[in-house]
């Protein structure tokens, strides 16, 4: 079938004719180009205005990825016959995205304090020059915004990369960005935008700062996909802000086990008598405020209090502890390069592939002229999906009919999870001095990479002949797939062979076919509708993990000596932008878990639905495959490696793998010809599937803990930092 590239159009592939090259782009457009091009700036919001990604671009026009890039980067120009076509996309979108107007010349002029020429007392390097001490601030007598820039203080000395601020939403309706950190000093609130831009915000009442939100702040951002939504501005509250609009600085124990406030707090019945409404979770650290929809028009605010632990610290570290200037920056980076934050990185994660992947889409008008919504090819949809019985966790409805306590068996049960094994080194492995940690960049982003995933239901055949290419879960026995002892299986996360029959999803399978085994399935749960669902949600995240290194001085340019090099201490080179890192990881993550939440909070019973059962996007079945493809790709490293060098790990865990060395560097085990890797092994470098230095030991200190531990420990666990903190027990 053909598949949907982002824009919610179909591309039929064109393989004969003098038209083969145009067929993509007439597919995508149906609009008539001319050969004139737009500035090199302009043909890149063309295409992210449009939600498309580079290499859907050149995929259309039969190019590399990097030409798109250098097209827009100003530094080389596309050729005929490609210069037509591409002159004919860019026309089109441009019909569908026309640039901002110009703003009105008799605009005021934002407030610019002069560069102090003294150091500031107690501030640190600014993201870019300002002022020490802010403007006096005119009290706000109308909805429209004051502007200015104020100064913004940095908790670190660290040396910043210059020129490294997002670019603002082209949008005039977005003009102040995706999102601000509102703030309250001396009875006056300021909202922090980015790029050092500071408005004062005339609302006394949370009611008000909704309204003002609404009609005067400017805030939020464009859709990612043209059959998509704008965000939402976000409103993010210090505990300063929360307490200035009546609510609490921190909520009570009560309060944060049930994740909110009482529906009777004084704010939530504010907002009641002023007509705005809640969502089912609530005045809690997320609280999303809204009315009803009038047409096309939305009317909904997020906020994301601080002092109530909106923002994990597993994802955002110490963000929430940064002056509201700098939080504004780190925030509004992560939102400009993945989306502006709905909740947890997880749940980001999640709202990204929908955002990429529209559920409907305008059809055509029907004999009135009225556009009707469609499903929109490509996506999920808007109703759940039924998962197969081997897919379904325990205590899910579909289990309902089992005894209470029982422990289903490899043949009743899909388990795709990632590696976590170990094995005790062999005597000549003693020899060596080190053991060297490598671990593979955003490892679950490059599995999402290319992968042909479900789109519809489940189909239950018996006795099916396997197929690679159709996505889904087989039960097979691969327990007569022989490899070395001294890697561990692909099959399963423990890295044991498999004792028989099993389910597994389609490329676990499909490796078993690759190294060279006959299958059998012996039934199957497959989906005929299918498609590369999470492509354009991988280009996403990978141009924003690849920007924000970039930003810590890791590019895709390095040797992989120079690349070692720059990793080292990479995160201290700008702590904030290392936060945003870390935010993006957790994106990639989270959002695959969330395909597959369970049941949280009390009242819950196995055999009963749990809220996440209730979205198409509740998909376990995909991410199975994500993870059968990221273990899948390990182990193919790995046998690459060993085939070449005589080399294997002797200990893994997810996407970390751990080598014995006589080096303490990874390119005294890599198998590396100056700077050529082994094709198809492990590749130093930046970009996702490549793999950087975890942490090296010495193998005397990996026999100790082992001897202390026990001979389970898995050592890739702690080879960062050598410290184990307590006995492992594989959690």
């Amino acid at each position: 079938m053909s598949a949907g590239i982002g824009c919610g159009v179909e591309v039929s592939c064109v393989t004969t004719g003098e038209n083969a090259l145009f067929g993509a782009v007439d597919a995508l457009l149906e609009q008539v180009a001319q050969d004139d091009l737009p500035s090199p700036a302009e043909r890149r919001r063309l295409r992210e205005a449009a939600g498309l990604s580079q290499a859907q671009v050149a995929q259309a026009l039969d190019v590399r990825r990097e030409a798109v890039g250098a097209w827009e980067a100003g530094k080389k120009e596309p050729r005929a016959p490609k210069r037509a076509a591409y002159a004919r996309l860019l026309e089109g979108l441009a019909a569908r995205f026309p640039a901002p107007a110009a703003e009105p010349t008799d605009k005021p002029v934002p407030e610019r304090p002069e560069t102090p020429t003294g150091p500031v007392p107690g501030a640190a390097p600014k993201h870019e020059p300002i002022a020490a001490t802010p403007p006096a601030r005119p009290a706000a007598s109308s909805t429209t915004p004051t502007t200015s820039r104020r100064p913004v203080a940095h908790k670190t000395a660290a040396k910043r990369t210059p020129a490294r601020k997002p670019a603002t939403a082209a949008d005039p309706r977005f003009a102040n960005g995706p999102l601000a950190v509102i703030d309250a000093a001396d009875g006056q609130v300021s909202a922090y935008c980015l790029d050092g831009l500071v408005l004062d915000v005339p609302a006394k009442t949370l009611p008000a700062l909704v309204e003002w939100t609404l009609a005067a702040g400017r805030l939020g951002a464009p859709r990612l996909h043209f059959s998509g939504k704008d965000a939402d501005p976000v409103l993010v509250l210090t505990d300063s802000a929360a307490e200035h609009y009546g609510l609490p600085a921190r909520l009570s124990d009560e309060e944060r086990r049930a994740g909110r406030l009482p529906e009777d707090h004084k704010a939530a019945k504010q907002l009641a008598k002023a007509e705005w409404q809640l969502t089912r979770r609530g005045l809690g650290p997320w609280a999303r405020i809204y009315r009803p929809a009038q047409g096309a028009r939305r009317a909904c605010v997020q906020l994301c209090i601080l002092g109530w632990d909106a923002l994990d610290a597993r994802s955002w570290g110490d963000a929430a502890q940064l002056p509201p200037g700098d939080l504004a920056h780190l925030l509004g980076t992560y939102a400009t390069r993945v989306l502006t934050p709905r909740g947890s990185t997880a749940v980001t994660g999640l709202e990204l592939m929908t955002a990429l992947h529209p559920p409907t889409r305008a059809g055509e008008p029907d004999r009135d002229g009225k556009r009707h919504s469609e499903h929109n090819p490509g996506s999920l949809g808007t109703e759940p999906v039924q998962c197969a019985p081997c897919e379904a966790p325990d205590g899910h409805p579909l289990l309902a009919h089992l005894p209470r306590f029982h422990q289903r068996t490899p043949d009743e049960v899909l388990v795709e999870e990632a590696y976590d094994w170990a094995r005790p080194l062999t005597d000549e492995e003693c020899t060596k001095r080190y053991v060297v940690g490598i671990d593979v960049n955003m490892a679950f982003a490059a599995g999402a990479n290319g992968a042909i995933v479900g789109l519809g239901a489940p189909t239950h055949v018996r006795r099916p002949a396997f197929d690679a290419k159709l996505p889904g879960s087989w039960l097979v026995d691969l327990s007569h797939v022989e490899l070395d002892e001294r890697l561990p299986s692909p099959f399963t996360p423990t890295g044991e062979r498999p004792q028989g029959p099993a389910w597994y999803a389609t490329p676990t399978v499909a490796y078993a076919v690759e190294l060279g085994y006959e299958v059998a399935p012996v039934e199957a749960y497959v989906r005929h509708e299918n498609g590369r669902y999470l492509d354009a949600w991988y280009n996403r995240l990978r141009d924003a993990y690849l920007a924000t290194m970039a930003d810590l001085g890791v590019t895709g340019d390095l040797s992989p000596a120079e690349f070692l090099a720059a990793m080292d201490g990479h995160k201290q080179a700008d702590p904030q932008m290392a936060i945003v890192l870390t935010a993006i990881k957790a994106t990639v993550k989270g959002g695959i878990g969330k395909l597959r939440e369970r049941p949280r909070g009390g009242g819950w019973r196995p055999g009963r639905p749990w809220p996440a059962l209730d979205r198409p996007t509740w998909r376990p079945d995909i991410r199975a495959a994500v993870i059968s493809r990221t273990r899948v790709n390990m182990h193919r490293k790995m046998l690459k490696t060993a085939a070449a060098t005589g080399q294997y790990p002797v200990a893994i865990l997810s996407d970390c793998a751990v080598y014995p060395s006589d080096g303490p560097s990874p390119l005294d085990f890599l198998p590396y010809d100056g700077d050529k890797p082994l094709p198809g092994g492990f590749r130093l470098g930046v970009s996702p599937g490549m793999v950087k230095h975890e942490g090296t030991q010495s193998v005397l200190w990996a026999e100790g803990v082992r001897e202390e531990h026990g001979q389970d420990l898995n050592i890739a666990r702690y080879i960062k930092d050598g410290h184990v903190s307590a006995t492992d027990t594989g959690e």
